[in-house]
């Protein structure tokens, strides 16, 4: 009965050391450790400062709602840019 528990607790430990990249100590820990570095860097912190950035803007938004201006550019009108055909924009000028 013993070795029917002993060679499960085996078993177990086995898998789950395999499931971890079959690394045991310290260069699991290390594997682990680099993992979670780089995860970190490149999708925690640049979502936290994203969310630290727009409750900036926010907050100067709020704060003086005339000072303010969003800085993007200006998405430019289609048929002036001849996209789309047709009626262009025409100055006030009469048209022979």
């Amino acid at each position: 009965m013993a070795s029917e528990w002993r060679r499960s607790m085996g078993n177990v430990r086995s898998f789950v050391g395999n499931s971890m990249g079959g690394l045991r100590g310290g260069q699991n820990l290390a594997s682990w450790l680099v993992a979670g570095t780089i995860a970190y860097y490149l999708w925690v912190k640049p979502a936290q400062d994203l969310k630290k950035e727009q409750q900036a803007r926010a907050l100067l938004a709020v704060a003086d709602a005339n000072e303010y201006v969003e800085k993007r550019k200006p998405i430019a009108d289609p048929q002036v840019t001849g996209l789309i055909y047709g009626n262009k924009n025409r100055t006030g000028r009469a048209q022979d």
